[in-house]
């Protein structure tokens, strides 16, 4: 399998293209677009300059639309420095702190989709993964350069309420990009995952075997369970919540002996617009290594700020309060929405604070195509470090 995916990559995106031109005629092919342009400003401790970045990411494919039971989709991907006094962790500017977004010019996707077997879809190529809620493994769309996977990856979904996926992983394509030597990483990866959708909530257990070729201590075995359900009466508010565990464990060539844990679990009301929430992630270290989840969209936990990407050797307990209003008549464009987050962090094995972290951030959809985001993420770390830093965004976004 390993083999096949490796050597399959290239010649998908070799066959998209051609299908798109000589298959039988597409029931809607269409050219897509997805440009973002965006201002990241880092004020951070220990470094004497501020950040400044402005990139613009272009993402252009064709997608064949259904031919004949199958799917074609090719998508090169571009990311231009247009003020880059910034670390890019590629263009040596190591005075200044890190913008993880450094110029690249990739072929982002490229997947050959087979949907002719009733209740199961194939999907072989360069393809984007994101599993639940990304916590495991994720695209990082935050970032300008996506993570996308070489990657097989078959979904059943004949039994009525229930979705299984399995997926071998050969290499992940990762958000520094070619030119850096971690920017991608061979795997020989195992994912499995199902979802049972019952008449109280979901139910949904995975395993991810990680062999990773090239960084053997990222190599890992993960198996955990999930709930999560909704309560909904007319009049009253919606309460939504989850709760999960996951054990993880050493795996393939590492050469660490770990046996560490993880639980998180939240709970949100919403109602007229207003929402709340307060939840909790208790990742274990046993004092050298900690429980990680290193193809996950990172970004998106434990705070904007990305202090915690790498889980300390001792863990990290983050307890967060939640708050957000979508603004029922905005006084511009279709949508707006506002959110704030706090979090609280500190050492799961020893105890003693890690530092808290407050996160903003406003959301606009201006029209079916363009939409504005501002964002802001302020971490107060304790004496001895994580280092304080402020983190500001401002991106313009247009797709179709």
């Amino acid at each position: 399998m390993r083999v096949a995916v490796r050597w399959l990559v290239l010649p998908a995106s070799m066959i998209t293209l051609l299908a798109s031109f000589t298959a039988p005629v597409a029931a809607d092919p269409a050219f897509t677009l997805d440009a973002r342009l965006r201002y990241e400003a880092v004020d951070q401790d220990g470094f004497a300059e501020r950040a400044q970045a402005l990139t613009l990411r272009t993402r252009f494919g064709l997608d064949s639309g259904p031919v004949n039971d199958f799917r074609f989709l090719i998508e090169g991907e571009n990311v231009l420095h247009l003020v880059d006094d910034f670390n890019s962790t590629t263009n040596g500017q190591t005075v200044y702190p890190i913008v993880a977004d450094p110029e690249a010019t990739e072929l982002n996707r490229a997947q050959i989709v087979y949907s002719g077997f009733e209740g199961a879809t194939l999907t072989l190529g360069r393809q984007r993964v994101i599993l639940g809620d990304a916590r495991y493994i994720g695209n990082v769309g935050f970032r300008q350069n996506e993570q996308t996977f070489d990657a097989f990856r078959a979904t059943f979904d004949s039994i009525e309420n229930l979705t299984v996926n399995y997926l071998y992983l050969d290499r992940v394509n990762r958000i520094f990009g070619a030119d850096h030597p971690a920017g991608d990483w061979d795997l020989d990866g195992h994912v499995v995952s199902a979802d049972y959708q019952a008449p109280a909530g979901q139910l949904s257990g995975f395993a991810f075997l990680i062999d990773n070729q090239d960084a053997a201590a990222q190599s890992s075995a993960t198996y955990g369970l999930r709930w999560q359900g909704e309560i909904a009466n007319e009049g009253a508010p919606t309460l939504t919540y989850f709760a999960e565990y996951a054990h993880q464990t050493d795996y393939g060539d590492n050469p660490a002996s770990f046996d560490l844990g993880m639980f998180r679990a939240g709970a949100n009301i919403a109602r007229n617009g207003f929402s709340a929430g307060i939840g909790m992630e208790n990742l274990e270290g046993n004092g050298v290594v900690g429980f990680s989840t290193p193809l996950a969209t990172l970004h998106a936990f434990q705070g904007w700020g990305d202090v915690f990407l790498g889980t300390p050797g001792n863990g990290v307990r983050d307890i967060y309060l939640t708050g957000g209003w979508n603004v029922p008549e905005p006084p511009f464009g279709q949508s707006l929405s506002l959110a704030a987050f706090y979090h609280d962090f500190e050492s799961e094995n020893v105890g003693g604070s890690l530092g808290s972290e407050i996160d903003l951030v406003a959301t606009s959809r201006l029209t079916e195509h363009v939409s504005l985001q501002f964002k802001s993420a302020f971490y107060d770390g304790p004496a001895g470090g994580p280092a304080d830093r402020n983190k500001f965004w401002f991106a313009i976004t247009v797709s179709r």
